[in-house]
């Protein structure tokens, strides 16, 4: 059975589209490639926080290089954690409402998440600097927004956002990093996934968190289903390994890469609790 092109949401591409895809690779001389492989950006929004109940501000601000970007801050009353959102490589944030939903009511957090460029209603064209770009932007924006330093913010980083995490939390550390179903770099995963090509010189892109991860030096949390059919498990224990103490593992019984919340049902959330609980004050 053919291996998905790596995607973070539903329309996984199945051996023949692969098939075309590695054509395209090859007559472009391999140019397209860490775009095609890595981005799936959507523009309309499917759904907001208010369709889900919930209330919530748009906001749109800049980054340093003038991008335009949008995200949404979802406040939870009487809430003591407030949370930085970098969502994975596919759809927009719309795409996350229903895990939304379901994080605001489990633990009762605040919580900020951003599109980056090229994603729903942000301008530009991404690429990996530029989701660093935004990332620090959406920083600075939620600082200016709480009146908190970063060592009071926690960052939730999911797939592909997780690796925008772990670099902002290089830079600006964060009260603790969260890490769901987080690959180790581009290159391992082009290796899974496109096994038979020589993507070592067509790849540029890099996303390498197993070499940024022992630099880090906030609790870590990190959180993988152990039937991830997009990012291998093996990526998320590999970082493991690679962090600083204190750190948490908690392995996902049973779930795939889009199903993390749903599937790990009441202990999913309560290993979140029990980690959120036992940060120092």
């Amino acid at each position: 059975m053919s291996r998905p092109v790596w995607t973070a949401r539903s329309g996984i591409i199945g051996p023949a589209a692969l098939a075309g895809f590695v054509g395209l690779v090859i007559g472009l001389g391999g140019c397209r490639l860490d775009r095609e492989f890595i981005y799936h950006p959507d523009r309309p929004i499917p759904a907001t926080p208010e369709a889900a109940g919930l209330p919530y501000e748009d906001v749109y601000y800049k980054t340093a290089d003038g991008i335009r970007l949008n995200g949404w801050f979802v406040p939870a009353p009487g809430s003591t954690e407030i949370l930085i959102w970098f969502h994975g490589n596919a759809g927009n944030i719309g795409h996350r409402v229903e895990n939304i939903r379901r994080m605001h009511d489990a633990l009762g957090v605040s919580i900020f998440i951003f599109d980056y460029r090229e994603y729903g209603r942000s301008e530009g064209s991404v690429s990996e600097a530029g989701t660093y770009e935004d990332a620090r932007a959406s920083l600075e924006f939620l600082k200016s927004r709480t009146g908190l330093s970063s060592d009071r913010i926690l960052y939730f980083g999911r797939s592909l956002g997780s690796a925008v995490a772990v670099e902002l939390a290089l830079e600006s550390p964060p009260r603790a990093l969260i890490l769901e179903s987080p690959m180790t770099s581009i290159r391992d995963m082009a290796r899974v996934v496109l096994p038979y090509l020589p993507t070592g010189f067509l790849i540029q892109t890099e996303y390498d968190s197993i070499s940024k991860i022992g630099k880090i030096h906030r609790p870590v949390f990190i959180l993988h289903g152990d039937r991830d059919d997009v990012v291998p498990f093996e990526q998320g224990r590999r970082l493991f390994g690679a962090a600083n103490e204190p750190k948490f593992f908690y392995a996902i019984p049973g779930a795939s890469h889009n199903d993390t919340y749903l599937v790990g049902g009441k202990l999913y959330w309560e290993a979140w609790k029990k980690f959120l609980n036992g940060l120092p004050r």
